[in-house]
């Protein structure tokens, strides 16, 4: 039987390795290696809502502002084989080739019985190393937008606009986006939610005229 601290979770898409902030969190994607079902492209992409937990607690919500590729062999100035490498002979340097996923966390979820609602800002708990991350379906993210009146709330504005990196405009323009066209708000607050889009969509066209 799933808990209801489980029930907010998707596919598991990797682990946390590292931080570069205390809302700055650097995930190892899994691969085939790694597990059986590993996620797929449209599981990780930018602006998606992830879920840091383990089966003991829930650790934050996050959103995914960021990706890298690492590979070694990359400028490699070491002798290169004429023929086809034996893939036998190199497991190592195939296993160190990762996709490293940046998530910037903008709050947890809290629990009351069956009731699940959001709690938007800094998380006060620093996140372990080795945490399984997991994608949030969109009923989750509907209860991560919810308070503990059940009313709608989206307070982590400024904090994605300042922790989402190079790229927190257009993130947070997405985000706004996918939340003023869902069923969680009503038509004013929709219409809140359009006003805050369309002021950044006219600062990212300055910043480009710039």
């Amino acid at each position: 039987m799933v808990s209801p601290k489980q029930s907010h979770r998707g596919c598991k898409l990797g682990t946390v390795v590292k931080s570069n902030s205390h809302c700055d969190y650097v995930i190892q994607l899994d691969t085939e290696r790694d597990v059986i079902a590993p996620p797929a492209v449209n599981d990780y992409g930018f602006g998606q809502f992830v879920t840091l937990d383990t089966d003991q607690q829930h650790w934050a919500v996050g959103i995914i502002y960021n990706s890298q590729l690492f590979n070694p062999a990359f400028l490699n100035s070491g002798p290169q084989l004429t023929s086809a490498p034996d893939p036998l002979f190199t497991p190592d340097l195939i296993q160190e080739t990762k996709t490293l996923l940046n998530v910037v966390l903008v709050g947890n979820l809290e629990y009351q019985g069956s009731h699940i609602y959001g709690h938007h800002g800094i998380p006060r708990h620093v996140v372990p190393v080795n945490t399984p991350v997991y994608a949030m379906d969109t009923q989750s993210r509907h209860h991560f937008h919810l308070d503990s009146e059940h009313r709608p709330q989206f307070k982590y504005y400024g904090h994605l606009l300042n922790g989402g990196g190079t790229f927190a405009n257009q993130l947070t323009q997405q985000v706004l986006t996918e939340l003023g066209t869902s069923d969680l708000f009503n038509d004013n607050e929709q219409r809140a939610l359009q006003v805050l889009c369309k002021e950044l969509t006219w600062k990212n066209t300055l910043g480009v005229m710039g």
